[in-house]
């Protein structure tokens, strides 16, 4: 009788722990799902008010664009150094760690809050930055701090967060789970997943129960219609490919440091390479009439839903922008922008191919940039086709993104999130080398 009690004791104890972490897991989705409705309400907001001081005079953003970067420079490295970027790369770096202290650094309260006012604060003055990034961090952080109920599944915890955040951004909850395995959790832990889905789905409700049910760009109907048309599979793979990685490669030059006196310089004047890298986007940004300001969110979903034309030049400047917007410092995603600067490489290569719809290309092209970006070709064409609601195109989608995975591989050994991971594994591993094997020789000499 005493051994029946004691299993029934033990077995009461195993469900108790099990519900308690459905319940985190769920609880941290809706509150996910909470917090990027937030985020996304407040930048389109920021953008809002940039837009409306460029009304007044475009020749403004000269003098607060530089100054912004400046300031949000000097707050991100003076009260939250480990905001910076993109957010994804510190969420890698927190799951690599065990320690829940050394954790906290990346994907606690303070990066969450100076993940959020920051990453707002970049878009009030006009950086060339996403959202979703950030949203990401910010998901991770606030399982993370939930978790701490729950220590034992806190990696699986931060990954359901990231994995949340995406779904959540882009109302694309697939997306959300295909990055959770391709790109955040290449140690994705089979016993959580059905957890990480629910996660998923209620941060996915909540942002529905605002927005409502949408295609984060439209829906597109665009195909193929000959096989004459394919040819420009390869050629966006090709192109948006080595565009891509050559992004990636200039990120991981400026963030593990560069040769020479230049990377000094950078390290010891932080402040006034932001203020620099201001004035690149401000120059950007007047001649593109102030097209590549902020997400380039309107801008690639007017081409995709081929509402207009974007101009020749509005992909090298919006290339140009976020490069300089990625290599301050300033914390801000890569989604949005690397999906806008997809959409007018398509659109630019449509020009070659007249016979060919234009949102189909300007589809192709932005799987094959973003792939060559980050290097998660599933990823890459299973968010742009739930982003534009496109079935059809599905084949060439993930054809494209096969291209461009391969070609940026030549420029870039790996993708940019897992290398810029290396930085902040560094700081509680700086004697750990094994994964700077991807890492191209001319970058290595400044970690």
């Amino acid at each position: 009788m005493r051994k029946l009690s004691v299993r029934h004791a033990r077995h009461l104890r195993v469900l108790s722990r099990r519900w308690q972490r459905r319940f985190i897991f769920m609880a941290g989705g809706l509150v996910v799902g909470a917090g990027a409705v937030v985020l996304a309400l407040l930048a389109d907001k920021a953008q809002q008010v940039f837009r409306g001081l460029l009304g007044v005079s475009p020749e403004i953003a000269f003098v607060v664009t530089p100054l912004g970067f400046g300031l949000v420079t000097y707050l991100t490295n003076a009260y939250f150094p480990y905001t910076g970027g993109s957010g994804i790369p510190q969420v890698m770096a927190a799951r690599h760690l065990k320690d829940s202290s050394q954790r906290a650094t990346f994907v606690g309260f303070r990066p969450a809050v100076g993940k959020l006012f920051l990453t707002l604060f970049g878009l009030l003055v006009g950086a060339s930055i996403g959202r979703e990034g950030p949203t990401v961090q910010i998901g991770a952080s606030i399982m993370f701090l939930i978790g701490r109920l729950s220590p034992r599944r806190q990696s699986g915890l931060i990954l359901a967060g990231a994995a949340a955040g995406v779904a959540a951004a882009f109302n694309t909850p697939l997306a959300g789970i295909v990055f959770a395995i391709e790109e955040m959790g290449r140690g994705f832990e089979v016993r959580t997943s059905g957890l990480i889905i629910g996660a998923i789905i209620l941060a996915g409700l909540t942002s529905l129960a605002v927005f409502g049910n949408y295609a984060y760009f439209g829906t597109s109907a665009a195909v193929l219609h000959s096989p004459r048309d394919w040819i420009v599979v390869p050629v966006c793979g090709i192109v948006g490919g080595l565009a891509g990685g050559l992004f990636s490669r200039a990120l991981v030059v400026a963030a593990l440091g560069l040769v020479g006196r230049g990377g000094n310089w950078l390290r010891t004047h932080p402040i006034l390479f932001g203020v620099g890298c201001g004035l690149v986007v401000a120059i950007c940004g007047f001649a593109s009439d102030g097209a590549i300001y902020g997400t380039g969110y309107a801008q690639a979903k007017m081409v995709v839903q081929s509402d207009g034309a974007l101009p020749l030049l509005y992909a090298p400047l919006k290339f140009i922008a976020t490069v300089a917007s990625s290599i301050s410092g300033l914390p801000g995603g890569l989604f949005s922008p690397s999906l806008s600067v997809g959409a007018g490489l398509g659109a630019d290569i449509a020009r070659l191919f007249p016979s060919t719809p234009m949102s189909a290309v300007v589809l192709l092209g932005m799987v094959g940039y973003f792939t060559g970006v980050v290097q998660a070709p599933i990823t890459a064409f299973v968010i742009v086709s739930e982003m534009t609601d496109n079935h059809n195109l599905l084949i060439p989608l993930m054809a494209t993104a096969v291209i461009a995975d391969a070609v940026s591989k030549l420029v870039s050994r790996d993708g940019v999130y897992h290398l810029l991971a290396i930085k902040y594994d560094r700081v509680h591993h700086p004697h750990a080398t094994a994964r700077l094997a991807n890492v191209p020789p001319a970058s290595r000499a400044g970690i």
